[in-house]
């Protein structure tokens, strides 16, 4: 028998993607004290006529405050993004983390005027919420669902009423809804492996 050896697969490109522009993101910010995260990798209230802004609605789930921050995020997508890239393919998983961008972002832009949004959270609540209608049937609602809702989105509504922690929990709630709602329209659409 030969000596195969072994090689490293590229299992999930836009999740392994997102990682690497978050990543760069963040050298990027430590490198300018701030500034790059301030430009391009978080959303907060600035004019319509900047084409800034209109990136901001997308970036600023790129762009994280410390490596702590990074790290929280990133090791949850690490762990549930491939298995859900390879359900629903590349594609259908780029468009739920671009729909979270968005949504999060232009919610927090009309609502929340003067706070500062950045990071992946509302992608990895999306991630959390989409994971268990990977077994998704027409008619039936997974057991899993019902407790991985309650136990993330009814913490953050715990959290948002009760503890100040600098959280947006409002995020991490709109990033679930995206996510189970995406998740629901593409089992039923049977829009796996694109």
């Amino acid at each position: 028998m030969k000596n195969q050896g072994f090689k490293i697969s590229f299992n999930s490109p836009v999740v392994l993607g997102f990682t690497a522009i978050c990543f760069i993101a963040l050298v990027l910010n430590w490198l300018t004290k701030g500034y790059t995260n301030d430009l391009l990798f978080s959303v907060y209230r600035s004019s319509l006529t900047s084409p800034l802004t209109y990136f901001r609605f997308f970036g600023h789930i790129a762009g994280h405050i410390s490596w702590e921050h990074f790290i929280g995020n990133i090791t949850l997508l690490l762990v549930v993004g491939p298995l859900l890239e390879e359900k629903y393919g590349s594609l259908n998983i780029l468009f739920v983390i671009l729909s979270t961008a968005l949504v999060t972002g232009v919610v927090n832009y009309i609502f929340f005027p003067g706070i500062q949004l950045l990071g992946a959270s509302g992608v990895v609540f999306a991630f959390i919420l989409l994971s268990p209608i990977t077994s998704f049937k027409e008619g039936t609602v997974p057991l899993t669902l019902i407790l991985v809702a309650v136990i993330y989105i009814g913490g953050q509504i715990y959290d948002g009423i009760f503890v100040n922690d600098n959280v947006a929990n409002l995020t991490h709630i709109l990033g679930g809804i995206v996510g189970a709602s995406l998740g629901v329209l593409m089992n039923k659409n049977k829009m796996s492996r694109y």
